[in-house]
């Protein structure tokens, strides 16, 4: 064997090793990590008249909840399942969620029109923007911007640099006389935008040029998303809830997000209509919005935890 061929070699063995190693530690760590899990709660109450709609989970096991009865942010461990009121609402609704690095809550202000930031920390409002929109619903962050969904306009929301820009949706996007954007997340390469429209072709996804504002349905092949509400991407494996059906659909997307095979759908008995998903080591939380009852301050909520696929 020539010099270099035994350098390459050994090179070779070197790394392979170094990556069992490494492989060997990262099982033993999510192992353990698995196991102090299935001791924590896969159920637990929220505060009654709460009316949750939308989750976020950060760097840290807790849970954040927004209230639509009177906006407010509750958070919740999810070793113990206890919480508090972080936040107050001033009586306007939060929807969707979503926390970044820094502790920041974006929050999506449903029919008050208003996105705002908060901070998790100390339960302070931050900021407060006007979009003129009609019901802002969900929030995506990605790197510089947080893109937000409104259920009854054509277009998104795009706050970034402290000044939100809108951007109409063209394209393939259909607009429906009711609810029609949702959900909202990011495809696997990072590149564009996907958006539940709940109308369009009886309910599906539309991969969103978040430039233009250029959509184009994405194939699912024959499923549909008639009652698509919150979405969550793990790598290329796409959770889509569909609350009214007590559901989770499961699909593995290719890396542009133009395509998605569906590969299971999550059910559970203690499914009341949830309405998102955030995901901590192996679990999925979703928080029970229960639409199917007339909300009243003693109505009870919780959220409910179930294994990844």
């Amino acid at each position: 064997m020539a010099l270099a061929d035994r350098s390459f070699a050994r090179r070779t063995l070197l790394t392979t090793t170094a990556a069992l190693t490494g492989a060997a530690l990262l099982g033993g760590t999510a192992q353990a990590a698995e196991t102090r899990q299935a001791g924590w709660p896969a159920q637990f109450p929220l505060p009654d008249g709460f009316q949750p709609e939308g989750i976020t989970i950060g760097s840290r096991p807790y849970a954040y909840f927004g209230s639509l009865a009177n906006g407010d942010i509750y958070r919740a461990s999810l070793a113990t399942g206890r919480g508090r009121i972080v936040a107050k609402g001033a009586g306007r609704p939060t929807v969707g969620l979503k926390i970044d690095r820094r502790g920041r809550l974006f929050l999506a202000g449903g029919d008050s029109g208003e996105i705002r930031t908060v901070d998790a920390r100390s339960g302070e409002t931050e900021q407060v923007y006007a979009t003129g929109g009609t019901f802002v619903n969900d929030v995506i962050l990605t790197p510089g911007a947080a893109w937000f969904t409104d259920s009854f306009k054509p277009v998104l929301y795009r706050l970034a640099k402290g000044a939100v820009t809108t951007v109409p949706l063209t394209g393939d996007w259909q607009q429906g006389p009711d609810f029609t954007a949702n959900g909202i997340e990011r495809t696997p390469d990072g590149r564009a935008l996907l958006v539940v429209n709940a109308f369009a072709n009886g309910g599906g996804l539309m991969r969103v040029d978040p430039r233009t504002g250029a959509a184009r349905a994405v194939d699912l092949g024959t499923a549909k998303l008639p009652n698509g509400d919150g979405l969550l991407l793990l790598g290329r494996i796409l959770y889509a809830v569909q609350q009214q059906q007590n559901a989770i659909d499961v699909f593995r997307l290719n890396d542009a997000g133009t395509r998605g095979i569906a590969i299971t759908r999550i059910t559970d008995p203690r499914f009341r209509i949830p309405t998102t998903v955030a995901a901590w080591g192996s679990r999925l939380y979703l928080p029970n919005a229960r639409f199917d009852v007339e909300p009243t301050p003693t109505t009870e909520y919780d959220a409910v935890a179930v294994r990844q696929v």
